[in-house]
């Protein structure tokens, strides 16, 4: 009876893990598809008044899941990038390298890479994230600098100069 038992549970508990677990723990999923991700950011960045923050690199990426791990301890730059962006991770990997999809933007030297779009997915700029590291991870400093010059917000300024009018 033991024996029945897990044989119908053991699958049922297998998907359900399979399920749950999703992408990797780097958030990158080679089954999604990047220019529908990209068309529903479109949308939420035009009505939320944001750029959009196209993250290229994949789970096999040992430097994205670092930078995955900066923002989780870094709650501050965290808060920042999400409310000045639309986050998209793209994926790039053996099993889909995105090729078609990647292949509108300049060509990435490492990973994990950064593209930032203006609200409606116009390129910005193409950021190398080499130049955000220090020794074997992320500089807040660096980091945070970056996600505020190409936010292309004053918002932080004026809602400041705003509070002080009032």
């Amino acid at each position: 009876m033991i024996h029945t038992l897990l044989t119908r549970l053991l699958p049922m508990l297998l998907v359900s893990a399979a399920l749950l677990a999703g992408p990797g723990k780097a958030g990158y999923d080679p089954e999604a598809d990047p220019a529908a991700d990209l068309a529903a950011a479109v949308q939420t960045a035009q009505k939320e008044g944001k750029r959009i923050l196209l993250e290229v690199g994949g789970e096999w990426c040992s430097w994205c899941h670092l930078l995955e791990k900066f923002l989780d301890e870094n709650s501050a730059i965290d808060q920042a990038l999400h409310d000045r962006y639309v986050v998209v991770k793209v994926n790039y990997s053996k099993e889909n390298k995105n090729e078609a999809f990647l292949g509108q933007y300049p060509e990435i030297a490492g990973y994990p890479h950064i593209f930032v779009l203006d609200s409606d997915g116009k390129l910005l700029h193409s950021q190398n994230t080499a130049e955000l590291e220090e020794g074997k991870g992320y500089n807040a400093d660096a980091v945070m600098a970056f996600i505020r010059q190409w936010s292309g917000r004053t918002t932080d300024r004026a809602a400041s100069a705003k509070a002080a009018a009032e």
